[in-house]
């Protein structure tokens, strides 16, 4: 008797996890040593006017997340669905979208950069000269910017996650370098930091282009009416809200508690909240990494309604960022000493309450890990609303709220103390919201993760690449399939499209085959990794093919190339 033994999965888990892991290593990282060269060739103090500016950043990460995530994650589910035009669909309106609005952040950065940075510097005004500096230079990179990020995540999508990694390693690895140039031996000061930056996402942007001449690519840009196009751009706004709230509540999350620390603390306050922001980017390789990879491959599962496939995929993707967190948690609350010494704190008036801050902010990990996935999943799994109250109460309500009715009583301490309780407010409100789904439905919805559980009547088998395997499994359905009238024809289906599969591929390691039997019809759904193979299409070439039995016997064969697997779906009416 065969059995799932979740393989393939685990395989195009980690074919995902590694390249969007050190994608967002590349990001974050870079982001992370950019802070420590600024603060060696400049000093720590400078990391001031860089934290004021970076509401900035997390406004335009608002704009191609919730454009180009959320259209990569209904590109992937129309894939699911396939539906090849309305997938290009998705991904010509985002990109040319992405461009636009990038080109007109510029613009309109560029024309009042003056006004914003008087605003960003309402409590501390004697910074207004550097922050402009920094963000005239900063702002002429956002529209390569949306383009690298947001092709990105649909390259991701269309199973060439290697291609984004490779381009934003190489555009972080440019920032750096030119960090020295421009800052060392060119004498621009800070401005030359922004201004590396923006070189980075130049070069970044020509690179990912590459993928418009990859030959394995399925995706391409298509004419669209109009209407048409702001019908799908409403949906995809519509569907990357969810996740991409999060960087909304940021940026105003960072324009608040700049202001409240700039207050509270002082010019010391905005550099420990700088450092302690920064330690955040080594923990967002984890997060990002995990729940980027975790999205399209839920989302795909999920609209196949795999799920246990789905359950596999959000325990190992808890387990990663869980883990991480927690490490890094541990390592700043007992060796706070190892940021100061990379940001070059040397200012006994910064030294004390740098330390006090990390300290204290390390508390917030564990939680940051579980909302952050929390956030991605629900979106995977279209249930946008409740992604959105998460962004709003972890991202600003809570923390806002804590922090200014603490900041009065405790000071910086109140302060710090506020992101800890805004997750673990969040977490708890998560667990009671899943137990009042559960009982709302029956119990048809379970788990902390809300996620549905396989029928009694779903049978999920994995076997190896063998024509042995292929007939004995072919054998096993009949069996329990032994009452239904169609079980002849359902066995007979099975064994063509496997030994089609095996035949047509050197090799195949992995085949996962799940049986659905519904009242008026029974769908098979059949996963594997090998080279493209459309069971609609016969192939004269090849002798083997007998693939013309299978389109007799099935009512109906959708096939689509998804997540680099080739997924089918047959149907035979009962």
């Amino acid at each position: 008797m065969y059995e799932r033994n979740y393989k393939l999965l685990r395989s195009k888990f980690g074919e995902f996890f590694f390249p969007t892991l050190f994608t967002s290593m590349a990001g974050n990282i870079c982001l992370f040593v950019d802070g420590l060269m600024v603060s060696f060739l400049l000093g720590a103090s400078n990391l001031a006017p860089i934290q004021i500016v970076a509401p900035v950043i997390t406004f335009v990460n608002l704009i191609y997340w919730m454009i180009g995530l959320g259209g990569s994650v209904l590109c992937s589910v129309s894939k699911a669905e396939f539906d090849d035009e309305r997938s290009n669909g998705y991904f010509s309106v985002s990109i040319i979208s992405l461009v636009s609005i990038g080109i007109l952040i510029t613009i309109l950065g560029l024309l009042f950069s003056g006004n914003i940075a008087h605003f960003l510097c309402l409590s501390q005004p004697e910074l207004v000269f550097d922050v402009s500096s920094y963000f005239i230079a900063l702002i002429i990179g956002m529209p390569f910017l949306c383009y690298m990020m947001s092709l990105s995540y649909f390259i991701r999508a269309d199973g060439i996650p290697s291609l984004p990694f490779r381009a934003i390693l190489v555009a972080n690895i440019v920032n750096i370098c030119f960090d020295v140039i421009y800052i060392k031996f060119f004498g621009m000061g800070i401005s030359g930091a922004a201004l590396a930056t923006s070189t980075g996402y130049i070069v970044g942007s020509i690179l990912i282009s590459y993928y418009f001449i990859k030959k394995e690519r399925t995706l391409e840009f298509i004419k669209l009416k109009v209407n048409s196009f702001f019908n799908f751009l409403k949906k995809i706004m519509t569907s990357g809200f969810s996740s991409a709230s999060t960087q909304l509540y940021l940026t105003l999350k960072l324009l608040v508690i700049n202001f409240l620390v700039g207050l509270t603390i002082g010019k010391s306050g905005v550099v420990a909240f700088s450092i302690c922001y920064n330690s955040l980017f080594i923990l967002y390789i984890f997060l990002i990494g995990t729940a980027q990879t975790m999205s399209p491959i839920v989302s795909v599962y999920f609209k196949e309604e795999d799920y246990s496939g789905v359950d596999y995929v959000v325990k190992r993707s808890l387990k990663i960022v869980l883990a991480s967190s927690l490490a890094l948690s541990v390592l700043f609350i007992v060796y706070p000493q190892a940021l100061l010494f990379l940001y070059s704190v040397k200012n006994p008036a910064d030294v004390p309450v740098v330390l006090n801050a990390l300290r204290i902010f390390a508390i917030s990990y564990a939680g940051t890990a579980i909302t952050f996935l929390y956030t991605f999943y629900s979106q995977a799994i279209q249930k946008n609303q409740l992604s959105t109250i998460i962004s709003l109460l972890e991202g600003f309500v809570l923390p806002i709220s804590a922090a200014a009715i603490l900041s009065y009583p405790l000071g910086g301490n109140g302060i710090w103390i506020s992101f800890a309780i805004a997750e673990a407010l969040t977490i708890v409100f998560i667990f009671f919201y899943s137990r009042y789904i559960n009982k709302k439905t029956d119990g048809e919805y379970t788990g902390f993760f809300i996620n549905k559980h396989n029928d009694d009547n779903v049978f999920e088998h994995t076997i190896s690449g063998d024509v042995e395997d292929a007939v004995n499994l072919s054998r096993d359905v009949q069996d329990y399939l032994k009452d239904n009238k169609s079980a002849t024809f359902v066995s007979l289906a099975i064994e063509e499209m496997l030994v089609n599969i095996i035949n047509t591929n050197e090799s195949v390691d992995t085949i996962d085959v799940i049986v659905r039997d519904n009242k008026d019809n029974i769908l098979i759904s059949i996963k594997d990794t090998g080279v493209e193979f459309n069971p609609v299409i016969e192939n004269e070439e090849l002798k083997f093919d007998n693939i013309a039995v299978l389109n007799k016997i099935a009512d109906k064969i959708d096939y689509s190339r998804v997540l680099g697997l080739n997924s089918t779906v047959i149907t035979i009416k009962n």
